[in-house]
């Protein structure tokens, strides 16, 4: 790595950002199964009820896949910003590039994508990961992106992210990065017992569950709320400024938990006013009146025949001992 070969010294060859997250793969996999293996028993399930249970289920799997995700996700919060800047250090050549930020739970993603992508006979693509959450060192990786030399763009707002940075936002984000995740997994917890209490069947105990996981779902979101509003530095590339707003895991989770609020208060309504309908939904109705429904005529008769032959053979010992009573008298 010289400058003859076309490479400043002391930087490796361009790495490739990974072009997916491998564990949000892994538990959407999951849920598709599990969703797959509910559907091929769908066709045993008789009547309206069948419309209503897969409705069911589409929807419980929607929500634990949302919570169960959005602890993984890296866009709770994002920012872009196109600008001219320099490339690497001790370096005056300047590059046109997107520069990208995606804050997550556990850390923070940082791209440099160049506009093109091919300048200065290199290929400007990069997605670096800077992890903050409890059980990782964020000024050890931060160090060994300095050893690796990545370019300069990155490592200037990895250092606005710093535990020494004149900013202050570290502790922000990692305590509140925790306490969010430590509420998402207590949603998730609740939304599992709620599933539980409605198969059990104990509809408003499951719908008080429910109401709680709405609950966790909205605590979480201002537990993020809380470092999102701290003052940040302004990140700037000359004129240009990065700008940060709310991303797509944050705005998943609020409408996830108002579903769920809105799930446990129909519930709750229902059983108050309408426990029949209720009982429709959840496939709780009575099965004998179902059952005639869909028997005809012919097997009508023959049940009611067999039921008649068997109350004869029933009262047939109780008539002659009735005789033999009447005899005696």
């Amino acid at each position: 790595m010289t400058l003859f070969d076309g490479s400043y010294p002391f930087y490796p060859n361009t790495r490739t950002p990974f072009p997916f997250n491998t564990t949000l793969v892994l538990i959407i996999s999951v849920f598709l199964n599990v969703l797959a293996m509910f559907i091929l028993i769908l066709p045993g399930i008789r009547g309206k009820g069948r419309f209503f249970w897969l409705l069911r289920v589409i929807t419980s799997l929607f929500i634990g896949a949302v919570i169960l995700s959005v602890n993984f996700t890296r866009d709770w919060e994002i920012g872009w910003v196109t600008a001219n800047t320099s490339y690497k250090a001790f370096s005056r050549t300047m590059v046109n590039a997107e520069i990208g930020l995606h804050i997550g739970l556990a850390g923070v993603n940082i791209t440099l994508v160049g506009n093109p992508v091919n300048q200065i006979n290199e290929t400007i693509n990069y997605n670096e990961h800077f992890a903050w959450h409890l059980g990782a060192d964020y000024t050890c990786i931060y160090a060994d992106s300095l050893a690796k030399g990545l370019p300069s763009p990155i490592l200037y707002v990895a250092e606005k992210f710093s535990k020494h940075s004149p900013c202050g936002v570290h502790s922000q984000y990692r305590i509140s990065g925790h306490y969010t995740s430590v509420t998402l997994w207590l949603a998730f917890c609740t939304w599992l017992i709620s599933n539980m209490l409605f198969s059990m069947p104990i509809l408003l105990y499951g719908s008080y569950m429910i109401l709680l996981t709405a609950a966790l779902l909205i605590c979480s979101l201002l537990f993020f709320s809380v470092a999102r509003n701290s003052p940040m530095c302004t990140i700037r590339f000359g004129p240009a400024s990065l700008q940060t707003v709310y991303g797509a895991s944050f705005w998943l989770t609020l409408a996830t938990g108002l579903l769920c609020f809105l799930l446990g208060l129909g519930v709750i309504i229902l059983n108050s006013v309408q426990p029949e309908k209720l009982k429709l939904v959840f496939n709780l109705s009575e099965e004998g009146r179902e059952e005639e429904e869909e028997e005809g005529p012919v097997q009508r008769s023959l049940r009611d025949k067999a039921s008649s032959s068997e109350q004869d053979m029933l009262l047939a010992p109780l008539s002659e001992h009735c005789k033999v009573m009447i005899t005696q008298l």
